[in-house]
This record gives C-alpha cells, sequence and structure tokens, in this order.
C-alpha cells in the first residue's frame, strides 16, 4: 500500500478517493468533544438538541469530521510530507449525525518547488468530505510540504526507521 508520495508524484488536476470510509458513532463524537473540551450540549446532550436546536438531534462536532478527513488524506496525500505548511480555509457546509458515514476525497490544486532547498516541494490540496448520500459536508485547502525522491533516497529509502524482522 502506498503512503504518501514524493513531489514528483503529485500532478496538478489529480484527484485521490480516500477509502475506506468511517461511520461516525455517538462515541467517537463524545469522546472527541471530551479529549478537545468542547462541552457544547449540541453535541453531547440530546434532550437539549431534541428540544431546542433546527436539527432535533445531536451534531457530530465539525473538527471532528475535518480530524477524520484529515486523517483519510494521510495515505494519498502527506504520508511522507516534512510538513503541513497551512490550513488556508475550512468549511462545514452541511451537518453531520451520528450514523453517518463520511468519504473524502482530496484534489492537487498546485505545486511549487521550494525557493530554500532543491529536495523538496510545496502541494497545495483541496479535500471534501461527504455523506453516503453524497452530501457535501466539509471543505479544507492546505499547502503541505513534501520530499523530492532525492530526499528519501538520500535518507535511506522508503521506510528508514523501520527495524529488520527476522525469525528468532
Amino acid at each position: 500500500m502506498q503512503f504518501g508520495r514524493t513531489y514528483e508524484e503529485f500532478t496538478v488536476g489529480d484527484v485521490y478517493r480516500h477509502w475506506p470510509g468511517k461511520t461516525v458513532t455517538e462515541y467517537d463524537d463524545h469522546l472527541f468533544c471530551l479529549l478537545t473540551m468542547n462541552h457544547h450540549p449540541l453535541h453531547m446532550d440530546s434532550n437539549y438538541a431534541e428540544k431546542t436546536t433546527d436539527f432535533g438531534k445531536n451534531v457530530v462536532v465539525g473538527n471532528y469530521i475535518y480530524s477524520l478527513l484529515l486523517g483519510m488524506s494521510v495515505p494519498d496525500v502527506s504520508g511522507k510530507a516534512i510538513a503541513n505548511l497551512e490550513v488556508e480555509s475550512l468549511r462545514h457546509v452541511a451537518p453531520t449525525f451520528h450514523g453517518d458515514t463520511i468519504y473524502g476525497e482530496t484534489t492537487v490544486l498546485d505545486k511549487t518547488p521550494s525557493k530554500s532547498k532543491a529536495d523538496r516541494g510545496i502541494v497545495h490540496v483541496e479535500t471534501r468530505g461527504y455523506k453516503q448520500d453524497s452530501t457535501l459536508v466539509c471543505v479544507f485547502r492546505r499547502k503541505v510540504m513534501v520530499p523530492t525522491a532525492t530526499y528519501i533516497k538520500e535518507r535511506g529509502g522508503e521506510q528508514p526507521g523501520r527495524p529488520e524482522l527476522g525469525e528468532q
């Protein structure tokens, strides 16, 4: 399985469809809220959500959906990244609810060689997240610094820190 790409492997206009999707559970949502100290009752209190909101039920916290999509994109986009440089925009387009399944895809918008180091470049991408019914729920754009093939070769190949496994 491919894990990220070198600068040369990105082509402007390419679309990577991330697999598999993830069905969001109430537990996922509540755990993320607890870990990030987001105690808004829209996400945590079903009675509040049913009686006082336009949605009539709990809404999954948007930053969980963003984080999920970012994670889904790692094998296709940033698995070899030197650094995530910038998230330039983030839009939550539609709500996500417990039981929805999220799928993601990323489009390569642009790529630029580094001005200071020849062994890396900047890739500009847009990731979109959809529910199981194709409703767009989240869109974000980011810039990622990725290595060239030369960078990878000079540092010992694809997995230089992986120990050699053998019979004992």
